[in-house]
């Protein structure tokens, strides 16, 4: 069972930025079913990897869209989006030193993070975005 569920209520309507989002929810889900498997220990590394790369493709599109349509919240964005590449890059540090509880740190900071970002971050540009023709 998925620990997140895309629904309406997360959507920033932009369509390229919710399809985006739908990823990173994918990922997390991908490592919460390997945790609930018992190969969270195994799954954690990828999992970190490519939630790091999908993320800084996904930071740059979000920011040049904000940047061309001079998002004032934009360093809010940006400030936001490096403290999320410190926190995963501090976490493959730890799994790298042998870490045994980086699974479990990592699904709680990726599912509260990815929440509270959205809702709270990406949700004010939403209507920003919108108003000036992008959907």
């Amino acid at each position: 069972m998925p620990l997140f569920t895309w629904n309406e209520s997360y959507s920033v309507s932009v369509k390229s930025m919710d399809d985006q989002h739908k990823r990173l929810f994918d990922l997390i889900n991908q490592l919460h079913d390997a945790m609930n498997a018992g190969k969270g220990k195994q799954m954690v590394g990828l999992v970190l990897k490519e939630m790091l790369e999908y993320t800084r493709t996904h930071f740059t599109a979000e920011e040049k869209v904000l940047e061309r349509l001079a998002y004032p919240g934009l360093p809010e964005q940006k400030k936001e989006h490096a403290i999320f590449i410190s926190k995963i890059v501090e976490m493959q540090k730890k799994l790298e030193s042998g870490s045994l509880t980086v699974s479990i740190e990592a699904s709680q900071f990726l599912r509260d993070w990815l929440t509270n970002h959205i809702m709270v971050v990406d949700k004010k540009y939403g209507s920003f975005v919108t108003s000036h023709g992008e959907k």
